[in-house]
């Protein structure tokens, strides 16, 4: 029975493998079947990405089935025949046979070599390490290992794992460079490499289609000159070795990171974790080391275009690439070249393949995503009211363009009277240009002529365009590309997360040039949306002031909806006020200058700025604390723009936060100025007393801190209001002035109010009279009204520099 036994595994090994990570001489890997490192890191399988057509063998990270991934986790780190898929079969097996010769066998006898070596009979095996290099060995007599014969870490795909190599073997001339994909889809190789340069310079490049694309400038200090060590990249450890053999690039990580890699993007990105690394980024803001040559621009009206994802079909003068290897990347380049492209899109569905156009129209039809080029429609104009210092036009995508205001009727049709000039005008400049078609009609033929006349006329009107476009957007706010904003923040990582608000969370990021930066993400399930996202990008791009916070850029790739600001390091005014521990650090005169900046930067929008712009939203959390503890008023979605005549103005959307709202704003949907001061004097009020207004301040009735400060002020005893922990440090003049203007701003009847501009003489004491005692403040409930309700809500505190407010329905 015994002899049965082992008769019968020494033929289970002819069939099957022995061990979960190794095949022997003999044995196959079969479709379904899987090797597994020892410490189950890496897996090699069959797959397939195209619903079964075609099979591929690959090395993945062995991660559970039900894992979160980051984008691009679950990818190959290496395809073994990329250039030659086989049609898919339940039959097809990788096998090691009697030669020790790794092959793929698909339909019976066919099969792909990828190691080709003569050993002695029995003498070889490959294992899967944990390292995710897959390793050919001949065997000594006695099973130890004798040497090794090949490995994929030798034939690296558009994947650098840990512990590989990139650059060459000076004497074999082994070559190890990564080469990206055709498209997500389809791992053959695409029009990208990275490798070590060929000059014998110590450097990295990354060619297109054989030109220089970036470059990475030498190495020192233990990284590249365009390679900046940047923080969220201090757990990877580069290393660049230069022997007389070898010169290459390799790297290592921390033992808590896991699942690294670095992946050539089919558009030439350095991805790190399904986001762009720390080099080769050259789109949008190209990185240090990118290099754009006439060569590959190839018309230089596209310099600074862009594209835009269209999901409908187009019509127009069509050409079709007959090479189906092109890469997205590759047509999008076509189309560039040529001045008189006006939209390009891949022809299969796996993203491959090229057709260009001119003379598009869009069409209702649903077909494949087209990109089309941008024009003046997709820029956004704002009206520029006696003003210079700010740029008139901001460059937003299409679909962030706003409604059209119900008082633009006369605008529009002022421009519809003079369309038949600037039509005159443009014949005018054509008409050389058409005298030119003419001749070259008579002297090449009609064929010839009516193709040259086509092609320079598309040209001729795309300069046109263009030149407008460019004097339009020569000054505009920065569009940042997913994958840079994905660096930024270590891909958007809970550890860099700062807080969160109704429209999504903040995560604090470090540019390439050390900038640090906090990125606003708009949530899925935020209330908010589109209106707020392209609101706050219009209105803080048009208003400079001390007091207001920076717009440096956003991003709206992949349905992302993302705005980019300084970074304020002392986080936001609530914070510190309602904290109690650390409102100590709030003295009177950082509080007085706290209150003095919120009052000059509304005031700045109520009435010095080219747009009069009422927040809406003013509270403790939207304001914004920079180094030297100076305010910054932020989030603009809910802002309103007012004509400079406008007063007031009704409104069915009420949007805001409860204890801020006034109440002829939250009651009836009026808004105006007055909305902002109330809101102002809610804000004084708490700053003064380091109180929440939305608490209840007696025992048995609910009285908020409005109807408290009213009470006390009545009462003659205001001063009792004031944080306990100012007692030593406030002058009791500017204290009682504070409490009186912000008993002022928070008056029930909104002309009782004063505008801002009497709130900063009076905070000043730059009036010549006393103010006015106050009236009964808004939203006030008696001591004695026992059936009075007052609405609370949980109030969430930003813990880092950008709150958002929450939508609330009446």
């Amino acid at each position: 029975m015994a002899c049965l036994k082992i008769l019968l595994f020494f033929l289970f090994m002819n069939i099957s493998f022995a061990q979960k990570d190794t095949i022997f001489q003999g044995q196959h890997l079969r479709v379904g079947e899987k090797l597994e490192s020892a410490n189950k890191e890496f897996r090699l399988e069959f797959f397939s990405l195209d619903a079964n057509k075609t099979h591929y063998i690959g090395i993945f990270y062995n991660l559970p089935s039900n894992m979160t991934l980051f984008p691009g986790d679950d990818r190959p780190v290496w395809v073994a025949n990329r250039d030659n898929p086989i049609q898919y079969a339940s039959g097809n097996t990788l096998t090691l046979d009697d030669g020790g010769n790794l092959k793929i066998f698909y339909r019976g006898d066919s099969f792909i070599m990828l190691s080709s070596y003569n050993v002695t009979s029995r003498n070889a095996s490959a294992t899967l390490f944990d390292n995710g290099n897959f390793v050919l060995v001949e065997l000594n007599t006695n099973g130890s290992e004798n040497k090794t014969l090949w490995q994929s870490f030798d034939y690296p795909t558009d994947t650098l794992l840990p512990g590989m190599k990139l650059g060459r073997n000076v004497k074999t001339g082994q070559i190890w460079s990564l080469t990206s994909w055709i498209s997500k889809d389809v791992p053959a190789s695409g029009s990208f490499t990275i490798g070590i340069d060929t000059n014998d310079i110590d450097q990295l490049i990354i060619w297109w289609m054989e030109s220089v694309f970036w470059m990475s400038g030498r190495w020192g200090n233990e990284t590249f000159v365009n390679v900046p060590r940047v923080s969220h990249y201090e757990y990877v450890n580069l290393n660049f070795v230069s022997t007389e053999d070898e010169k290459y690039v390799t790297y290592s990580v921390s033992e808590t990171r896991t699942l690294s890699r670095y992946v050539m993007d089919t558009f030439g990105f350095i991805k790190e974790r399904g986001a762009a690394g720390p080099f080769g980024v050259c789109f949008y803001k190209p990185s240090a080391g990118c290099v754009v040559t006439e060569e590959s621009i190839g018309c230089s009206i596209r310099n600074d275009s862009w594209f835009k994802r269209s999901p409908n079909s187009v019509s127009g003068n069509r050409f079709r690439f007959a090479n189906n290897n092109m890469s997205l990347f590759d047509c999008k380049r076509q189309c560039e070249k040529n001045c008189s492209c006006a939209a390009f899109a891949t022809v299969t569905a796996t993203r491959t393949g090229c057709d260009i156009w001119s003379n598009v129209s869009i069409l209702n039809s649903v077909e494949s995503d087209v990109f089309i080029l941008a024009d003046e429609r997709d820029l956004v104009p704002i009206r520029n009211r006696n003003s210079t210092d700010v740029p008139s036009t901001v460059s937003l995508p299409p679909d962030l363009a706003p409604e059209p205001s119900p008082n633009s009727t006369s605008g529009s049709s002022k421009g519809t009277s003079r369309k038949w000039w600037v039509w005159l005008i443009a014949a005018s400049g054509l008409t050389p240009f058409v005298g030119f078609f003419a001749l070259c009609y008579f002297l090449h033929g009609k064929g010839k002529a009516k193709a040259t006349a086509l092609l320079l006329l598309n040209q001729t009107a795309n300069i046109s365009k263009k030149r407008k476009i460019d004097k339009k957007m020569s000054h505009e706010v920065q569009l940042y590309s997913l994958e840079s904003l994905a660096i930024a923040t270590d891909n958007f990582s809970p550890g860099n997360k700062l807080g969160e608000g109704g429209f999504g969370p903040v995560y604090k990021g470090e540019m390439p040039d050390g900038q640090e930066v906090a990125i606003k993400r708009l949530s899925t399930s935020s209330g908010q949306g589109l209106l707020e996202f392209k609101n706050e990008i219009l209105l803080i791009a048009k208003l400079q002031h001390t007091n207001l916070v920076r717009l440096l850029g956003y991003c709206t790739q992949r349905e992302e909806r993302i705005i980019v600001y300084d970074y304020m390091h002392n986080k936001s005014l609530d914070f510190f006020l309602f904290d109690i521990n650390k409102k100590e650090l709030l003295n009177w005169d950082t509080r007085f200058r706290i209150i003095e900046g919120i009052a000059q930067g509304i005031l700045y929008l109520h009435k010095y700025s080219r747009l009069k712009v009422i927040h809406r939203d003013l509270k403790a959390s939207n304001i914004l604390l920079d180094a030297e503890m100076n305010p910054k008023i932020s989030d603009f979605g809910m802002a309103r723009i007012f004509g400079t005549q406008e007063s007031e103005a009704n409104t069915k959307r009420i949007v805001g936060t409860h204890g801020y709202m006034s109440p002829e704003y939250a009651l009836r949907g009026i808004v105006s100025t007055k909305t902002d001061v109330f809101s102002f004097g809610v804000l004084l009020l708490e700053i003064v007393s380091g109180k929440k207004n939305n608490s209840c301040y007696d025992s048995e009735h609910p009285l908020n801190l409005i109807g408290l400060a009213w009470e006390l002020w009545r009462e003659e005893r205001a001063l009792e209001l004031i944080d306990a922990t100012l007692i030593e440090s406030c002058s009791r003049d500017e204290v009682m002035r504070c409490i009186h203007v912000g008993l002022l701003c928070v008056q029930d009847y909104a002309k009782d109010r004063p505008s801002m501009s009497n709130v900063v003489s009076m905070l000043m004491n730059d009036t010549k009279q006393p103010p006015p005692p106050p009236e009964r403040p808004g939203f006030f409930i008696e001591r004695g009204d026992q059936h009075a309700e007052i609405s609370e809500e949980v109030v969430r505190y930003s813990i880092n520099g950008l709150s958002i407010s929450e939508l609330r329905a009446r």
